[in-house]
């Protein structure tokens, strides 16, 4: 049974141009970014203050040196990637392009003073994402008048969040702290449903306009109620088309005068049962 609602009222999305920035500063920082997108990561705070830096991808083992810096010059290592990053050495930070999947990784980043020796060493972890698509709703009314309402979405790593006329909402069949697509209302709410959407790119949201689902007993009981009234229609029907049937043809018999010449002996005269005869 499908639940009583209006069409779509509010779809509004959040995703920056598909641009991310992260501070990398911190040893062990996490950064995101949009799959296709640009991702801003700021590695020191002044490049200028360094003799030479260099930033890796893989934080153990096999290694691939990305950028070197070296007084205030730098070049991009990883000729395939060259095309899509760029260096800012005032602020310390690398741009990356038209993000990949397999940009995401452990990178490494070291810094040396002017004697040549290691100064700092720093890692982090660059996760890709694609940013969520615009949800929609699609709802059902459950046998005992309650509403099961889902959102679906595409995207990295979705997390959903409901309100109701602004109220947090729950799944009343799910646990506190799920956060689920799908959520079962109770019966006889109504109001303003928003299903949020995000990850750590972006997020959307969609709202609809509910109203409670109709009572099954109530209905089932009206269902036959027309029917016994539709029924007890037909057969009044009947009898009364049969009646006038019936009559019709009587008055008809009644109303049939023959004639017969009788002046002949034994002369035959037939007569319409019920009819008059005139000899």
């Amino acid at each position: 049974m499908e639940a009583v609602l209006e069409l779509l009222v509010i779809s509004a999305g959040v995703s920056h141009g598909l641009e991310t920035s992260c501070d990398a500063r911190e040893d062990g920082s996490q950064c995101y970014g949009a799959l296709g997108g640009t991702v801003y990561l700021q590695l020191v705070t002044d490049a200028t203050r360094y003799d030479a830096l260099s930033f890796w991808k893989g934080s153990t083992g096999a290694k691939t040196e990305i950028l070197k810096m070296k007084k205030d010059k730098w070049v991009i290592k990883d000729t395939p990637i060259e095309d899509r990053v760029h260096f800012f050495i005032n602020n310390g930070t690398l741009r990356l392009n038209n993000t990949r999947r397999n940009d995401s990784g452990e990178y490494l980043q070291e810094t040396f003073n002017s004697a040549g020796r290691l100064s700092g060493i720093r890692g982090l972890q660059l996760f890709i994402e694609a940013p969520v698509s615009s949800p929609q709703l699609s709802s059902e009314c459950l046998s005992h008048g309650e509403m099961k309402v889902s959102c679906s979405s595409e995207g990295d790593g979705p997390q959903y969040s409901w309100t109701l006329d602004g109220q947090t909402q729950r799944d009343t069949r799910a646990s506190s702290d799920n956060e689920t697509n799908t959520i079962t209302l109770k019966k006889g709410l109504s109001g303003n449903l928003t299903c949020t959407i995000r990850n750590y790119i972006s997020s959307d949201s969609i709202s609809k306009r509910i109203s409670p689902c109709p009572e099954p007993g109530v209905s089932v009981f009206v269902y036959f109620q027309l029917a016994e009234v539709f029924i007890l229609l037909t057969v009044c029907l009947g009898s009364y088309c049969f009646y006038k049937k019936e009559t019709y043809h009587h008055k008809e018999a009644t109303d049939m005068v023959t004639t017969c010449n009788a002046t002949q002996n034994l002369s035959q005269c037939s007569v319409v049962l019920n009819g008059t005869l005139d000899v």
